[in-house]
C-alpha cells in the first residue's frame, strides 16, 4: 500500500484476475506484485486467496538454531576495492558481510525490503519512492539514512566511476531527497524493474563518505552488515567476526565465517572438504560431483539458474564486423551437443539472445537449428569462400569452458571454419574479456532477463563486452521493460530475443545448473541461483 495515495497500485486488480483466470503464473504473480511495494507477505496471502495454496504451516523445527562457532569456506579471496566495479562474485560474497543492499532477491526469486523498509511505485512506473529502515548503524557509529543512498546512485551513475551499475539505472533523470529515510527516484521512461536492479552484485551501499575517506572498502571497512573485516590477505584467507553491538536485522549465529583461497583449480578445495579442513565449497564442478556423493559428511546443493556462457564476437573487429561471419558460425554450432559434452546435460538449451527460460519474461522463439550449408554460403559471400581461421580466447581454468570450445571447434570445421583455441588463466582472461575479438565469458544468473540485456547487450554500457550497438534493439528493451502484464511483456520479447538472434551477437550454448556442498554440520543454507552467499540465519550443528 502507498503511504501516498493509501491506496493499492492501479495494476493490482488487473494483476490478480489474470492469476485467477491461470492467465499467469504464481511465480510471476508474486514477482510482480511485491515489485510493485506488496510485501512478501501480503502477496503470499492475496495468491492464496486466489488460487488456494496457503503457505504450508510447519511443525516447529526439530533443531533450533545455535549461536556460535565458524564457517570455513573455499574460495578465491580477492581484491576488495570499490564495490561499485565489482567484476566477481566472490568478491562481493566477501564484501556483503559488511555492507548491504537495498533490496534482497532470495533463492525463490522474490525480492524483499533489505535496507528499504518498502517502496511504492506510480502508476506510471516513472516514479519510484523508496523508505528506508530507521535506527539501522554503521560501524563506525552514523547514522545510515538518505542521503548514502543518495551519494551512491550518483556515484553509479557518474562515468568516471565506470561501475556496470549505470546501464540498470540509466533512466533514472533525478534522485530526491524526501526527508532523512525517503528517496524518489524520477525516470525517463518506465522500468518495472527498479527493485531487483538494487540487488545487482555491485550494488552494496557504502558510506557517503566512502570516496573522500578513501574508496577502499578492504582499507576502511564501514558497513552497515553484522559483519567486520578482521584478517584479509589476497590470494590466502579472508576473515569476518560478528560484531559486538546488537545487528539491526536480527539474530545472527555464526561468530565467524573464514574464507580460505585454494586456488584457481577446485582440486585442493575438494580434498579439503574431504578431509574437513572446511565446511563449504563455493562451487562444485560438475564433473566432480561424484566425488562430493562419495563423502559421507557432505551435501550437494543444485540450483537451476541463468548462469551462462557466451561466445560473443565483438561486431566492431574483423571478421566479426560482417554479421555474414557471425551468422555463419552460429549456424555450425549444435547447442544440444554442446551442453551434453561440455556440462553433461546438467541445463537447458541456449538459444543465442541471453533470455533464459527460467526468467519472467522470457519468449519461447523457434528452435535453432544446424546448418552447415548456409554457414558456407555466408562465408562465400562474406568473401571467404576459401575458408577463415579465427581465434577464441577464454578462462581455461573451468573444464567446461574447454569442453563447450573444443566442441564448437569440430563442429565449425566443416563449414570451413577454423577454429584456434587460446586457454588462458582466468585472471588473465579477465584483463582482455571486453577487448578480445572472440571470447568466451561466464555471466552469472540475474532474476531477470531485461537485466543482464541492459547490463552486456545495450548501447555504450560498460559491460558491453560485444560492442554491439542498436538503436533498433535498444527501443525494444525500453518498450518491454514498461510493460507490467507478464503475458503482453512476453510478446513484446519477442522483438528483443529475435534482434539478438538475427544479428548473430552471440553463440550462447546452454543454461547451467549449479552446485555446491557444504557439510552435514551447516545448517540453514541455501543454495542461491547467483551464488550469493546469505548467511544471516546460517548456524553450526
Amino acid at each position: 500500500m502507498s503511504e501516498e495515495t493509501n491506496k493499492e497500485h492501479v495494476y493490482l486488480p488487473e494483476l490478480r484476475e489474470l492469476l485467477r483466470r491461470g492467465d499467469i503464473e504464481r511465480r510471476e504473480f508474486l514477482r510482480t506484485a511485491t515489485l510493485l511495494g506488496v510485501s512478501a507477505t501480503a502477496a503470499y496471502a492475496m495468491a492464496g486467496a486466489i488460487d488456494g495454496r496457503w503457505p504450508v504451516r510447519r511443525a516447529a523445527a526439530a533443531e533450533t538454531p545455535k549461536a556460535g562457532g565458524t564457517l570455513r569456506c573455499s574460495m578465491r579471496v580477492q581484491e576488495m576495492t570499490d564495490p561499485a566495479t565489482f567484476d566477481w562474485t566472490q568478491r562481493s560474497n566477501q564484501a556483503r558481510q559488511i555492507v548491504e543492499y537495498v533490496t534482497v532477491t532470495g533463492s525463490d526469486n522474490i525480492t524483499r525490503p533489505y535496507l528499504a523498509e518498502s517502496w511504492v511505485a506510480s502508476d506510471d512506473l516513472k516514479t519510484w519512492t523508496f523508505k528506508f529502515r530507521q535506527g539501522v548503524k554503521w560501524s563506525n557509529g552514523d547514522d545510515f539514512g538518505s542521503d548514502d543512498i543518495i551519494f551512491n546512485i550518483k556515484r553509479w551513475l557518474d562515468p568516471e566511476v565506470g561501475s556496470s551499475n549505470k546501464s540498470l539505472f540509466s533512466a533514472v533523470e533525478q534522485v530526491e531527497k524526501v526527508d532523512a529515510h525517503t528517496i524518489k527516484l524520477h525516470l525517463k521512461s518506465a522500468v518495472l524493474q527498479i527493485p531487483e536492479n538494487f540487488y545487482n552484485y555491485p550494488t552494496a551501499i557504502v558510506h557517503r563518505r566512502f570516496s573522500e575517506e578513501g574508496g577502499d572498502l578492504s582499507k576502511n571497512p564501514v558497513g552497515t552488515g553484522p559483519y567486520q573485516l578482521d584478517t584479509y590477505r589476497v590470494g590466502e584467507l579472508f576473515v569476518l567476526k560478528r560484531r559486538k553491538e546488537p545487528y539491526w536485522g536480527g539474530d545472527i549465529y555464526l561468530d565467524e565465517i573464514r574464507y580460505i583461497d585454494h586456488g584457481d583449480t577446485s582440486t585442493a578445495g575438494i580434498a579439503a572438504m574431504a578431509s574437513k579442513q572446511v565446511d563449504m565449497l563455493y562451487g562444485v564442478d560438475v564433473n566432480e560431483i561424484e566425488l562430493i556423493d562419495r563423502m559421507a559428511h557432505a551435501v550437494l546443493h543444485e540450483g537451476v539458474t541463468a548462469q551462462t556462457g557466451v561466445a560473443r564476437m565483438q561486431v566492431t573487429q574483423k571478421p566479426f564486423d560482417d554479421k555474414r561471419v557471425r551468422q555463419a558460425v552460429v549456424s555450425c554450432l549444435d547447442h544440444a551437443a554442446i551442453l551434453k559434452i561440455a556440462y553433461r546435460g546438467k541445463g537447458a538449451i541456449g538459444e543465442n539472445h541471453h533470455v533464459s527460460p527460467i526468467h519472467p519474461e522470457y519468449a519461447k522463439l523457434p528452435p535453432l537449428k544446424r546448418d552447415i550449408e548456409r554457414a558456407k554460403a555466408l562465408l562465400a559471400d562474406a568473401g571467404h569462400g576459401g575458408g577463415l581461421t579465427v581465434k577464441v580466447d577464454y578462462g581455461g581454468d573451468a573444464a567446461w569452458h574447454a569442453a563447450a570450445m573444443q566442441t564448437a571447434k569440430q563442429q565449425l570445421a566443416p563449414a570451413g571454419i577454423n577454429l584456434k583455441l587460446n586457454p588462458m588463466p582466468g585472471a588473465t582472461y579477465w584483463d582482455v574479456w571486453d577487448k578480445t575479438p572472440f571470447g568466451f565469458t561466464s555471466w552469472t544468473h540475474r532474476p531477470l532477463g531485461v537485466m543482464v540485456l541492459n547490463l552486456g547487450y545495450r548501447s555504450g554500457v560498460p559491460w558491453n563486452e560485444s560492442k554491439y550497438a542498436n538503436p533498433a534493439f535498444d527501443t525494444a528493451l525500453d518498450e518491454a521493460s514498461a510493460i507490467l502484464d507478464p503475458n503482453e511483456r512476453a510478446k513484446a520479447m519477442v522483438k528483443v530475443e529475435k534482434i539478438l538472434q538475427d544479428d548473430a551477437v552471440i553463440a550462447q550454448p546452454l543454461w547451467r545448473s549449479i552446485f555446491t556442498a557444504t557439510t552435514k554440520q551447516v545448517r540453514g543454507y541455501e543454495i542461491h541461483p547467483t551464488q550469493y552467499h546469505q548467511f544471516h540465519k546460517v548456524w553450526m550443528a
